[in-house]
């Protein structure tokens, strides 16, 4: 039908595969993280919690995620800018979800948004490392 917009979104079972890669690099590291894998509307598709990884984990893991495919940009990037003084800054308040934490991911396929992963439970460099490290071994852009 005219009108309507085609949209790609990460699958159940690629989510599942890259959380078994999250897990299994942060386990090489001694790290037990939560992880979350989003749909481009930031639903979740999938997430774990590692035996260990703190019980607030998940809810930041899943808010990584959804903000990462809010923007389409790694959480990381907010960090400065939502300081009092930053371009951004109140803005990671108005929506509970939102994390500005290194830990989320946006997942591109061919240029198009399909999802986002956040880990939590580390330090925030060592979920973000995890999360990048998982990512680039399924290829995405």
């Amino acid at each position: 039908m005219n009108g309507l917009v085609e949209r790609r979104e990460i699958s159940l079972q690629l989510a599942l595969d890259l959380l078994s890669r999250v897990r299994e690099e942060a386990a090489a590291r001694e790290l037990s993280l939560a992880v979350a894998v989003v749909d481009p509307a930031g639903h979740v598709v999938a997430s774990q919690r590692m035996d260990g990884a703190a019980l607030g984990a998940m809810q930041l893991a899943i808010g990584k995620a959804y903000t990462s495919v809010l923007w389409g940009t790694p959480t990381g990037d907010f960090m400065g800018t939502t300081q009092p003084g930053g371009d951004d800054w109140g803005w990671n308040v108005t929506d509970r979800r939102i994390v500005v934490y290194p830990g989320g991911l946006p997942l591109f396929a061919d240029g198009e948004l399909v999802g986002g992963v956040g880990a939590s439970g580390g330090a925030a460099a060592d979920d973000a490392d995890c999360v990048l490290a998982s990512v680039r071994s399924l290829e995405f852009d």
